[in-house]
């Protein structure tokens, strides 16, 4: 064999051998969320976050009352934006008025063209941008923090606090809206395996319209919660309501901001 027909043949075993490259946030989409978003912006104010080497937008809104109740941490769904107007609009505004200082993040994510369980390897990115929020909330001199999730946000906040991260034991609870238990073989997205592990005050919220995903779930995730000994996870249903809460926005907001005051005695409710 000549040593080129060698060479080659070498290298096409070593690739053949490798493991495939780990999925990454589609970083030029994240670019182009940012770039419409602070055009637009009229609520809140850009601020620019790292995980890592990784540059990323988030949206920061200060509490618009005389006493702080705390720092809310917003994880918006699949494939979207910090600003998207179901869901994380209404409360990253909503809650302000209600006195939570609130940091909505741009999460990674893929084209719009991938599906769920496409996300599994990027779910790794999750908590360096967790991480940030955290730390740039106690720079405000923030000590009462909750994270508060919308279906795949939701769903990386439940990763974030089932796993190892320093910055988990500084929050205080956990407002998961239109959790999934999707079946999946990727421990990644393994809801109810994650939901055994969390120890926290821990809000599963549903429209009683939602996705089939989330209400034919609803027994398995309690299920899960208690075989992790969480005393503290509630289940909660707004009626009339989709898996976007479109119409609801003030349920959801009542209902978050009700629970969370209740949770971790913000405001000393």
């Amino acid at each position: 064999m000549k040593r080129s027909n060698l060479w080659t043949t070498i290298c096409f075993l070593i690739c053949m051998a490798s493991p495939p490259l780990a999925q990454a946030s589609d970083t030029a989409k994240e670019k182009r969320w940012a770039d419409q978003i602070v055009d637009e912006l009229i609520d809140g104010d850009a601020v620019w976050l790292r995980a890592g080497d990784h540059r990323f937008l988030a949206i920061h809104m200060e509490h618009n009352t005389e006493a702080l109740k705390g720092g809310a941490i917003i994880l918006h769904g699949i494939g979207i934006h910090p600003n998207w107007q179901d869901v994380i609009y209404p409360l990253r505004t909503g809650l302000p008025e209600r006195g939570w200082t609130t940091l909505s993040l741009q999460m990674p994510i893929l084209p719009n063209e991938a599906e769920p369980d496409e996300y599994a390897p990027l779910m790794v990115e999750v908590p360096p941008r967790i991480d940030a929020a955290v730390a740039f909330l106690k720079q405000q001199g923030i000590d009462n923090i909750v994270l508060i999730g919308h279906s795949l946000g939701a769903v990386m906040a439940i990763y974030y606090l089932a796993g190892d991260s320093a910055s988990v034991q500084e929050i205080s609870a956990v407002a998961a809206i239109g959790l999934n238990a999707r079946d999946t073989v990727n421990e990644n997205l393994d809801t109810l395996l994650m939901l055994e592990r969390v120890k926290l005050p821990l809000l599963d919220l549903m429209g009683s319209e939602d996705n089939a995903f989330v209400k034919d779930t609803a027994n398995e995730r309690q299920e899960a919660a208690k075989r992790g000994g969480n005393a503290r996870y509630a289940q909660r249903v707004i009626q009339g309501a989709n898996h976007f809460h479109v119409g609801q926005e003030a349920a959801v907001l009542e209902t978050v901001d009700t629970w969370l005051v209740n949770s971790t005695g913000a405001g000393g409710g």
